[in-house]
């Protein structure tokens, strides 16, 4: 009973709306001669640069018993896989009409086999991947479309706290759709599987298929790709997260130029500063990172960076805490020179330190064994006194360690029972081993042997 109730109630309020009332009074256009407010002009301008993301990748899936040959002789079956269609959808920013440009997140396009871009105007095209950072989450992709409309970037580094802004996105595939709200916080960070984290929190309504869409401010000017949300149950709560645009702007350039992100680093390692460390050193809580140590003949080495040094500043750009200095670290280009202010016994000091290429190693030239994977020196964000070595960053899936089961991520802490602590260690021990070859590996907090014949 109360269910008709309900919806009889819901049937007058429709007819209401529907039938004209005698002497009602329209909505005036403006008042006191001043048009009402409406985000309508700007929306104009914007959508049409907002686009739908969609995407296919094809899984070759086996039954258990597949792998019963008793079970396929008997029943005859042959011995092949089915494939498995998974499709998901996002959205994507236009951010240069010339070269049909388009930047997404990674994780809308992951893996995925066909990537197809549906326009505001209806047209559709197939999508060609230009390049992919997982650090930051985001992708850029190339449409072989005719007039097109870029959005144009705002400096995010501007935005405040209560600033007014509008995500427009394709939220569960129900078309382009607009929600508004403020800013309401700067600097997020702490998401696990991202490198490098300065997240715009919005409470402007943003769902599964918002991914890779617009958040803009009221001039209708790009302020951050929106990438996240906070969510207990699945749907909106008013808390989602935007990619800033100075940093998505950095990540475009790169793509770009090289199809990935060329990050250096400067050779120091870093913390946040306690609240007794802070008092140590004279200072407020979140204002600067702690220098705990320097690489040796790293350009900070050079430089005379020493551990116990607070930095304050990268690059004109204020620090507060660690993630502050590893995010200004990961956008300035390699074999640029960056000023870094710091602080060294209560007094004020600047130096300009040169962003160097983190080393990196073809494998297989060290090892026929090792060919078609490439390791790198651990980021020093990720060194810790526990954990040294060096990280595997590219392996070809036909590999002789990728049919060991290893995979990029995964660090080498040690050879043969020789620790590895990083890539000199590394060619100076495999260089060394004529016989079978055990790389111990770390992934995850766990450890794990992997033998190489």
């Amino acid at each position: 009973m109360r269910q008709f109730i309900y919806s009889s109630i819901i049937g007058f309020v429709f007819l209401a709306l529907l039938v004209p009332v005698t002497g009602m009074a329209a909505l005036p256009a403006a008042v006191d001669g001043e048009e009402l407010p409406s985000l309508a002009p700007v929306l104009e301008r914007v959508t049409p640069s907002v686009v739908n993301v969609y995407t296919r990748t094809r899984v070759q899936v086996r039954s258990p018993l597949m792998e019963d040959p008793f079970f396929r002789r008997f029943f005859k079956v042959p011995n092949r896989s089915r494939e498995r269609v998974s499709q998901s959808l996002g959205s994507g920013v236009i951010v240069d009409a010339k070269e049909g440009y388009v930047l997404t997140n990674h994780h809308v396009i992951r893996g995925a086999d066909d990537i197809s871009i549906t326009l505001h105007d209806g047209r559709s095209f197939e999508a060609e991947v230009i390049g992919t950072d997982p650090d930051t989450d985001l992708a850029m992709v190339r449409i072989p479309a005719e007039d097109l409309q870029a959005l144009e970037f705002a400096d995010s580094k501007s935005l405040r706290v209560g600033d007014f802004v509008v995500a427009v996105g394709n939220p569960f595939g129900l078309g382009q759709t607009v929600t508004s709200g403020i800013v309401s916080a700067l600097g997020r960070s702490a998401f696990r599987g991202l490198e490098f984290q300065n997240f715009i929190q919005t409470d402007a309504s943003i769902n599964p298929g918002n991914s890779g869409g617009a958040l803009i401010n009221l001039r209708g000017d790009l302020v951050g790709i929106n990438s996240a949300i906070f969510t207990p149950s699945g749907g909106n709560v008013g808390i989602g997260f935007a990619i800033p645009s100075a940093m998505a702007h950095y990540v475009m350039g790169q793509l770009a130029e090289f199809g990935e992100v060329r990050r250096g680093t400067m050779g120091l390692f870093v913390q946040d500063l306690t609240p007794d460390l802070a008092g140590a050193f004279g200072l407020e809580q979140g204002s600067g990172a702690l220098v705990t140590e320097v690489d040796i003949d790293s350009p900070a080495d050079k430089e005379g960076l020493q551990a116990g040094d607070v930095i304050t500043a990268v690059g004109g750009n204020p620090v507060k805490n660690a993630q502050d200095f590893h995010n200004l670290e990961g956008q300035f280009p390699v074999d640029d020179k960056v000023r870094l202010d710091f602080i060294r016994d209560g007094k004020t000091k600047n130096a300009r330190l040169k962003v160097v290429e983190l080393d990196k190693l073809a494998a297989g030239e060290l090892d026929h064994r090792l060919e078609g994977a490439i390791f790198e020196d651990i980021p020093i964000k990720q060194r810790s006194s526990q954990v040294r070595g060096v990280i595997l960053v590219e392996l070809q899936s036909d590999s002789r360690l990728a049919r060991r089961g290893m995979r990029p991520g995964d660090i080498v802490v040690g050879a043969n029972r020789n620790r590895v602590g990083n890539l000199e260690e590394f060619r100076e021990v495999v260089s060394g081993i004529n016989g079978t070859l055990y790389l111990e590996v770390l992934r995850k907090g766990r450890d794990y042997v992997v033998r190489v014949d």
